[in-house]
């Protein structure tokens, strides 16, 4: 059977990252935020979502909702927020079972850019006042086709604004020099991380999308530290050895499929084995590219930042995102393309403006909707998805037999 040997590997990284709390400074940031300006001044960083996505995976996030609701928040907003904040109330965290703590780091500092969407800056207002706590903000602009010169020095500005409140909280004067060392260690994990991503493109792919959604944690949790570097030189080393001897997750490769949009973390054993029981890889995703900023640039440290975490795909315009699909299913050489409508998760879901249609009338590329959430399952239903999944894999490749698609990966 095959396996993953670095994911060994994995565990005991996230297991120091999250028992590396205790007697620490802590910030907490946002998923895509400026992680890299907080370790220059010595913070250890906590992110929410990876919390989030943890209740989602735990199938716990389900429990603490309504408590959530209770104090008013709606359960159609995030689900990572409304879980997360749920826990909080119900005091309970399933990183006590898994790694031993008694509860979320408490808050030296709390940090957040609305690059993703506004839900952010109201779930980390809500523990500002629980824990007292000092929190900044940065607000960029937002849906961008392009980014100029203005937008980025706009950026610019409101990451400077928050160096003050981290020098106050963290007791450490800011130094330029280390902000860049610690930027120069992130771009260096998330240039290893593009390349572990990019060894899908070889048929058998070494992983999947589900693989991957695993295998992201040091580079959401752990940027801009030589941990995170180390671990993606070695999964990479693993995965262009797979590539090589011609091992991946699929003995005969019939189909390969692009998934937008958030995981289904509840889900996410079934719906791997789904696939691999389909002969179908599911090759990449937008999400998994979140969490590469090859725009990093030591030198110009506040500048490439701005720039880096703007242009992120979610923040993109309508065209922007066309183009990066055009662009990912040539180089994947996808057969179909499948859109998550996430309930909860509005500027994550892509197909709700017609990006599903557009791509298929301008590429003639199969499209399908599932309809899900990234952490609620009470929007998931499971025996509809599978059929339509199947039903899907089947036309594509009815399509290939008939010579409309490409040929089938298995002979290659």
């Amino acid at each position: 059977m095959y396996e993953i040997k670095t994911t060994n590997l994995l565990r005991q990284v996230m297991r120091d990252y999250f028992q590396g709390f205790a007697g620490k400074k802590v910030a907490w940031c946002t998923s895509v935020g400026p992680a890299e300006l907080l370790r220059s001044f010595g913070f250890e960083v906590y992110f929410p979502e990876n919390h989030g996505a943890l209740l989602g995976a735990t199938r716990t996030a389900m429990d603490y909702i309504p408590a959530a609701t209770k104090c008013g928040y709606s359960g159609h907003v995030c689900s990572y927020t409304t879980s997360d904040i749920g826990a909080f109330l119900s005091n309970e965290t399933p990183l006590k079972k898994q790694y031993g703590l008694e509860g979320v780091p408490r808050p030296d500092l709390i940090v957040y850019n609305t690059n993703q969407c506004r839900e952010v800056e109201d779930w980390f207002h809500f523990y500002a006042r629980e824990f007292n706590c000092p929190i900044a903000g940065i607000h960029p602009p937002r849906h961008l086709h392009e980014l100029s010169r203005d937008e980025i020095d706009l950026v610019v500005k409101q990451f400077k604004k928050i160096i003050p409140a981290c020098e106050q909280a963290s007791g450490v004067r800011f130094d330029l020099d280390r902000f860049r060392e610690v930027l120069k260690l992130s771009k260096e994990a998330t240039l290893l991380w593009q390349q572990v991503l990019k060894t899908a493109k070889a048929s058998p792919p070494p992983l999947s999308f589900f693989d991957g959604v695993i295998h992201m944690g040091p580079i959401v949790v752990l940027r801009g530290t030589q941990v995170a570097k180390d671990y993606y030189e070695q999964l990479l080393a693993e995965m262009e050895a797979n590539v090589a001897e011609g091992k991946g997750i699929l003995k005969n490769e019939h189909c390969r499929i692009f998934w937008d949009g958030m995981p289904i973390w509840g889900k996410i054993r079934p719906l791997s084995d789904l696939f691999l029981q389909n002969n179908t890889s599911v090759v990449a995703s937008t999400y998994c590219n979140s969490w590469i900023f090859d725009d990093f640039d030591e030198r110009e440290p506040f500048e490439s930042s701005a720039l880096a975490y703007t242009q992120i795909f979610i923040n993109r315009s309508e065209q922007a995102k066309m183009d990066f699909f055009k662009k990912w299913i040539d180089e994947y050489r996808v057969d179909g393309v499948i859109f998550h409508d996430s309930k909860t998760c509005f500027n994550n879901s892509n197909s709700r403006f017609g990006m599903n249609l557009q791509l298929k009338q301008q590429l003639g590329i199969p499209t399908l909707v599932v309809e899900g959430d990234l952490c609620d399952l009470r929007f998931y239903s499971e025996g509809q998805t599978i059929t339509k999944i199947e039903t899907f894999i089947e036309q594509i490749e009815s399509r290939m037999m008939a010579g409309e698609g490409l040929l089938l990966r298995g002979g290659q």
